[in-house]
């Protein structure tokens, strides 16, 4: 845990969370600041702070966390969604802790 990391003290239960999702690995709950009608993050447990900070033995967490956001998407009863993972300050990432927003209902940008 990070002490200074918003996602270690919604992991560590010390900040309250809308959560929708939690098992050992990860943590799923509603954005506070939504883009979008619906609008949640899938945070690992593990802190590790960006995409670009992953390394082979994360390969699983990631796979589970792709395959989780589809899975949580349907129970929330999205047909389509968007995923995003913000990588660095220059990709717009606030939080210094990986993690991966899954949105919908929302006017987004072409990529």
């Amino acid at each position: 845990m990070s002490v200074d990391c918003i996602f270690c003290k919604i992991v560590n239960g010390i900040i309250p969370s809308k959560k929708i999702y939690e098992d050992e690995d990860v943590i799923a709950f509603h954005d506070i600041n939504p883009s979008a009608s619906v609008h949640f993050l899938i945070v690992p447990k593990l802190h590790i702070e960006s995409l670009a900070s992953c390394e082979t033995q994360h390969q699983s967490l990631l796979g589970k966390v792709l395959l989780l956001a589809t899975k949580l998407a349907k129970e929330q009863g999205l047909a389509g969604f968007k995923t995003l993972i913000n990588t660095g300050a220059d990709g717009g990432q606030e939080v210094f802790h990986i993690h991966i927003h899954v949105m919908s209902g929302g006017k987004f940008p072409k990529a």
